[in-house]
């Protein structure tokens, strides 16, 4: 009987852990989302608009690697940063016509 009760439950010798196989895209999602708070603080600091996009760019080569690992986030992150990303570079053009006209 005591045969009996000890296969009903496992042992816990027998108990396995797996790690998790998300957990690296995880942490590298969390890591991505601090330094994309820091890039915010960064953007509310007075630059130029040349400064701000390279700091863009900067930030969306951060995100390249976890969209090929299938992550949403830094998907979502990747267009919203090209979004931006061009947003600036028309207003870099702009600036750069007005210093010209000058």
């Amino acid at each position: 009987m005591a045969s009996q009760s000890g296969s009903s439950s496992p042992a816990p010798q027998q108990i396995v852990y797996r790690a998790n196989p998300n957990a690296q895209v995880g942490a590298a999602a969390a890591a991505a989302a601090i330094l994309q708070l820091s890039a915010a603080n960064r953007a509310n600091a007075p630059q130029s608009k040349y400064a701000e996009l390279l700091a863009v760019i900067e930030d969306m080569g951060r995100d390249i690697r976890p969209t090929y690992s299938g992550s949403r986030t830094a998907t979502e992150r990747l267009k919203r940063g090209i979004i931006h990303a061009r947003a600036l570079v028309r207003e870099c053009l702009a600036e750069t016509e007005r210093s010209a006209r000058s």
